[in-house]
């Protein structure tokens, strides 16, 4: 199994009703991949975090094997979720993949 959790921090020029909103697209989008891409064994996105963090929002996923991370890294799904409201959306990320 492979872990893979990344922590996101969006862009500062979004008023707070934008980050809400676009948390929740984010989401609603990487967790819509369940079930559409090969290996993808579970996903999460959490949004909801305590005032000490300095992140926005977190993914978490896993995945059957290495293999399976990278077919998801470049699989159209993923893709129309990431270059249509993540990468807009954030001004940092930070990721750690790890074996299990």
């Amino acid at each position: 199994m492979v872990r893979h959790i990344i922590l996101w921090q969006l862009k500062d020029a979004l008023s707070e009703e934008e980050k809400e909103r676009v948390r929740a697209k984010i989401k609603e989008g990487l967790e819509g991949l369940q079930g559409k891409i090969p290996g993808l064994v579970s996903i999460h996105v959490q949004t909801e975090r305590l005032p000490s963090s300095n992140a926005d929002l977190m993914l978490d996923c896993s995945f059957t094997d290495e293999a399976a991370l990278k077919g998801y890294s470049v699989h159209p799904a993923h893709l129309a979720v990431a270059n249509g409201v993540v990468r807009p959306n954030t001004k940092t990320r930070t990721c750690i993949d790890y074996a299990e």
